[in-house]
Order: C-alpha cells, then sequence, then structure tokens
C-alpha cells in the first residue's frame, strides 16, 4: 500500500513540474508582454526583436481619431514589467511641433504675430543683443533660420526657476554674434525654441509650460501630458529610459531629462492616445478642417517659409505611400525614441514610441512607422 501511495506520488509530481517549469519561462521577457491591436503588437514585436529594444509603441489615427494602438515589450530592461496602453512616452523635438501650435494660436489671439521681433518683445535688452538678432522673428526661430546655433550649454541652465533661465538664456545667448546670417542658412536649433519659449512668457506673463497646457493641450482633451522624464522615481511604473547600447539608464522620474529651461524645444511626454489626440487635429488641419486653429494657420504651420523642407516643427515632404504630400518628425532625449508620420491625402498618421535613444532606436522606430503604414493599407483593403 506504501509502495502503490509512493509510486502515484511520484508520477504525480514528474506530471507537475513540466507545467511549473512552462509556466516560468512563460513570464520572462523572452516571451515579448503585448497589449492592445493583436496583428499591431505582432508587427511590433518583429522590430523590437530584430532591434533588439526594450520596447515599442505604435498608432494608427485618421482624422476622426485612434484607429490602432499596440504596445510590446518591457518598461524596463531585464524586469518583467510590461509596457502598457497607458503609458507615458517622451516625445522629445516633437515638441518643437506643439510650440509652434501655441505660437500659431497666440497669432490668432492678437498677442503675437510671425513677424515679430525678439527685440519688440525685449525693447529694454536691444543694446545687450548682437545687432543681427534682435532682428531675428518667431517665424525665423520656428524654422530654424535664426543664425542660432544647434545648443546652448544646458548645464549652465539648470536654475530652480525656469522663467528667469529662459530670459537668462535671451541675455546671454543673443549677446553672441550669429552661426549664420540670420534668414539665410538652415541650421536646427534647440535654442531657438527655448527664445521663442522666452518671448511666449514675456507676452503672456505665464510660462511656456502653463501655456501649453491653457491653449493646447486642455483644448484637445490632452489631460495626461505633461513635461520632463515620466515614473515615479525608484518605481518601474513607466517605461524606462535606456542609453544607445540598450542598457537602463541610472535613474528615472520627472527630473531624469534635460533641464527645463529646454521645455519648448523637447520635454513633452504623454501616453499615446493624448499624442493622437495633437496628431489627429494636425491631420484635420492639413485636409483643411478647423478644430483648434483655423485651416490658415495650419497652412502656415505645416509649409516652409524659407525654402528647403523644414516647415515649423516639421519637415514636409513627398511620399508615394501617402499619395504626395507627407508630413514627418522625430524626437529623442537620448533615452527614449518618437517618430510620427502624416499622411493628409490618405486621411492618417502613424504614431511609434520606444524607450531607447540611439541610432538603433531610430531604426526601430522607423521600422515600426514603415509595418504601420502597411498594416493601414490592409486595413483600408479590407473594407
Amino acid at each position: 500500500m506504501e509502495k502503490r501511495f509512493v509510486l502515484v506520488f511520484v508520477v504525480a509530481f514528474l506530471l507537475y513540474v513540466p507545467w511549473v517549469v512552462v509556466a516560468v519561462e512563460d513570464t520572462t521577457e523572452e516571451v515579448c508582454p503585448w497589449a492592445g491591436d493583436q496583428e499591431v503588437a505582432l508587427l511590433l514585436k518583429t522590430v523590437r526583436g530584430t532591434y533588439d529594444v526594450p520596447a515599442v509603441a505604435g498608432a494608427i489615427v485618421t482624422s476622426e481619431g485612434m484607429m490602432t494602438m499596440a504596445t510590446v515589450g518591457v518598461r524596463k530592461r531585464g524586469s518583467k514589467t510590461p509596457v502598457t496602453l497607458d503609458d507615458t512616452w517622451h516625445l522629445g523635438s516633437i515638441t518643437k511641433a506643439m510650440t509652434a501650435t501655441l505660437v500659431a494660436k497666440l497669432v490668432e489671439q492678437g498677442i503675437l504675430a510671425w513677424h515679430t521681433r525678439i527685440v519688440d518683445v525685449f525693447p529694454e535688452l536691444m543694446d545687450q543683443f548682437d545687432p543681427n538678432l534682435g532682428e531675428v522673428t518667431v517665424l525665423q526661430l520656428l524654422s530654424h533660420r535664426s543664425g542660432l546655433p544647434k545648443d546652448l550649454d544646458l548645464d549652465a541652465y539648470r536654475g530652480a526657476c525656469v522663467l528667469q533661465e529662459r530670459l537668462r538664456a535671451v541675455t546671454v545667448e543673443l549677446a553672441k554674434p550669429p552661426a549664420t546670417e540670420p534668414g539665410q542658412e538652415y541650421v536646427y536649433s534647440n535654442l531657438g525654441y527655448i527664445i521663442a519659449g522666452a518671448m511666449i512668457e514675456k507676452l503672456t506673463h505665464k510660462s511656456w509650460e502653463e501655456n501649453m497646457v491653457d491653449r493646447v493641450f486642455t483644448p484637445l482633451g490632452m489631460d495626461d501630458t505633461g513635461f520632463g522624464g515620466v515614473g515615479t522615481p525608484g518605481f518601474i511604473d513607466q517605461p524606462w529610459g535606456h542609453t544607445e547600447q540598450g542598457d537602463p539608464v541610472e535613474g528615472n522620474g520627472p527630473d531624469v531629462d534635460n533641464p527645463p529651461v529646454l521645455g519648448p524645444a523637447g520635454r513633452v511626454h504623454c501616453p499615446l492616445q493624448d499624442w493622437a489626440c495633437f496628431v489627429v487635429d494636425q491631420l484635420r488641419g492639413a485636409r483643411g478642417c478647423s478644430s483648434l486653429l483655423k485651416p490658415s494657420s495650419y497652412t502656415t504651420l505645416q509649409r516652409p517659409h524659407f525654402g528647403g523642407e523644414y516647415a515649423l516643427g516639421w519637415i514636409k515632404t513627398d511620399r508615394d505611400w501617402a499619395g504626395g504630400l507627407a508630413l514627418h518628425h522625430t524626437g529623442s532625449n537620448t533615452m527614449n525614441y518618437a517618430n510620427v508620420w502624416i499622411a493628409p491625402k490618405r486621411d492618417f498618421a502613424v504614431l511609434v514610441c520606444v524607450n531607447q535613444g540611439g541610432d538603433r532606436a531610430f531604426k526601430a522606430s522607423d521600422a515600426a512607422a514603415s509595418a504601420l503604414i502597411d498594416t493601414h493599407k490592409i486595413l483600408l483593403s479590407g473594407k
């Protein structure tokens, strides 16, 4: 009787062990957790594996709103915490299109004009400016035609009051001679957008951040959009930033980002759903529909004013899959990557986020965008 009991126990145990092992294996990172549309998730999973990035999020929108979305991967490499559909992603320089949209709103309200000069806003500082830079307009700043260099020494602008730091950037950086002749050569400039932000603050008596919330985010329903790094320090409650080699950065949270002075050029974060609200509005505007702004304002935002391809926060180009006109931009704070393409004539846009910086993350975002574009074709053909 005892031998029969032992035999039954051993057989039962042996039958149980493989099930336990499988269960453990199914919770490892290699399984690639996902959420959202299954077909989109499968495409993003392939991209994630090919480029070995921690996570990828992607969405397709039309002028009517969100069409489909999915996320794959983990918030932090080495953890088992999956990214979710509600996670918040850092958009980097895609912030520039949002700042330009804010300027357009202020122009509509008569607070600012596209040809308002820096010296018009800061007449008291006129004697401190380089003579050429004082004449630069907000349109030139947003078009990267200001003559200003790409960046400033961000470590020199880490003071507690962001309004004072942006004003100090105006006084210090505009006293230096321009890198190129203002109004002529295209030079991508984060500094130019910081100066534009300081002009907004002087005219409205509110921070750029407050203006963005009041005049752009809230009207568009972007209620979970904010600024700076994401997550609670020490907790894996949002996508964690990763270096270009794919290693988790040392920390997380609001302060793990470029300093606040850079805000107008690249510090917005939001969930995919909120970003979609902004992109849908831009898509509607490109199709001649009014929403946040008048149709004429979108025309101003989405076309180059000094030749070349760069509009105001957008790169205007042509793509066959878009039926012609396409609007594009990427963004990265060196720890995350975001990528967006808008096809007005085909009435759709694709959005991609990766929680890693560097060239590999860009290639992953580009491959994901291409896969989403192909998916949109398939979805249309199935209608």
